[in-house]
């Protein structure tokens, strides 16, 4: 195993709730595998991220109700694709060779995991997304 590899998979979290079995997809085995894995790892960038994006988007975010902002998420994560790919890049840059091989014979069905386990962690950190104190009207 080359060092690139074996220092990729070295740092990614565990995920005791992942099973694998014989009866499951490839996708499935792929995502439980080696998706959840990175995605969880970088589970506090992806916050710094999304906190950048509201900033740049003029932080109607932080007006809205908790319902939209849960469809904001969703939004930017399936809508804006500037946003979507750097968040698949995120995920992608963290692939050893061997799994980007196997990555980009089935990606576009792999993106859209991807991409709903994102959301997902997102909309499950939505609490993380408030104001920051020092810019909120008094």
């Amino acid at each position: 195993m080359n060092t690139r590899q074996f220092n990729l998979k070295s740092i990614r979290p565990e995920i005791q709730s992942s099973t694998i079995n014989d009866t499951m997809s490839n996708d499935e085995r792929f995502q439980n595998l080696v998706l959840r894995p990175i995605i969880k790892l970088q589970n506090d960038l992806f916050i710094e991220v999304f906190k950048n994006y509201i900033a740049k988007h003029k932080m109607v975010f932080y007006g809205y109700s908790l319902e939209k902002r849960l469809l904001y998420i969703e939004n930017a994560v399936n809508k804006d694709i500037k946003f979507r790919n750097s968040l698949k890049g995120m995920v992608i840059g963290l692939f050893t060779v061997e799994e980007y091989s196997i990555y980009i014979q089935n990606s576009s069905a792999l993106n859209k995991r991807m991409m709903q386990i994102v959301k997902d962690r997102l909309i499950s950190n939505v609490q993380l997304f408030e104001q920051p104190e020092v810019l909120k009207a008094v």
